[in-house]
């Protein structure tokens, strides 16, 4: 007798698009490795490279799992918990790592303790429910340590204000700021993408120049994170209520 579920069955073609997308979102985890090889060595300029490339794997990943139906085809597969594990090694880990290994913390235990309240705040976020809403935000800050590593070495700021700037970075986590997810987010979501692709084009142009690169990327740059807080902030004010349904009368 035919089995009836065998018309629902994922194909061999689809299932191994399926694994592409999953290995594609695993390399992530390689280039976590290269990053922290890259901060040992002292390639300080090669290291963000690689940031560079983790971040346009995260930010294309799910697009991908999405328009090939990832989760129907491998349902025993979960790609969000390997998604996040990735995400936290080249967002969290290996930002902070290259911060530390290149001199832009403060040395000693106050340095490490520093260093410990990202690692530490993100560990918190990645692991809840809501850190990602339904209408598609961050709640709280999003761990884009690697933007904050990127900075800290592009402008050469001082140990003790890049440690200021994770001490503020790592409360943020806990304060219900709904940031914007670029690539999700609906309102104002093609000006976001295409400045997030401006944005992309100055950092690697940063990176061509370094390590003085030109003003005029660096101030596109830094306008782009003036935008995105702006607008997290603004959408985040202007959120309406949710709706509560009416109560019968007599109850």
């Amino acid at each position: 007798m035919e089995d009836p579920g065998a018309h629902h069955k994922p194909s061999r073609k689809r299932r191994a698009g399926a694994y592409a997308v999953h290995l594609y979102t695993a390399s992530g985890a390689v280039l976590a490795m290269l990053i922290l090889l890259a901060a040992f060595d002292g390639n300080v300029t090669q290291a963000l490279w690689l940031l560079l490339i983790a971040l346009l794997i995260d930010s294309t990943d799910g697009t991908l799992a999405r328009r090939l139906r990832v989760s129907e085809a491998l349902p025993g597969f979960d790609g969000r918990r390997l998604d996040d594990i990735v995400d936290y090694m080249t967002y969290v880990l290996a930002p902070v790592v290259l911060l530390w290994m290149s001199g832009y913390l403060p040395a000693g235990m106050f340095g490490v303790a520093l260093a410990a309240l990202p690692l530490l705040a993100s560990s918190y976020q990645f692991c809840r429910v809501d850190a990602k809403t339904e209408d598609h935000f961050f709640l709280g800050f999003p761990s884009y340590w690697n933007v904050v590593a990127f900075y800290a070495i592009v402008l050469d700021l001082a140990p003790n204000t890049v440690g200021f700037i994770l001490l503020v970075c790592s409360l943020l986590v806990f304060i219900p700021i709904r940031y914007v997810y670029p690539s999700r987010t609906r309102a104002f979501r093609r000006l976001t993408l295409s400045l997030t692709g401006l944005w992309v084009l100055c950092y690697a142009a940063i990176l061509l120049q370094m390590p003085e690169p030109a003003p005029l990327p660096v101030l596109l740059s830094l306008l782009y994170l003036v935008y995105y807080v702006a607008l997290s902030l603004y959408l985040t004010v202007r959120r309406p209520e949710p709706e509560t349904e009416p109560v019968p009368a007599g109850e």
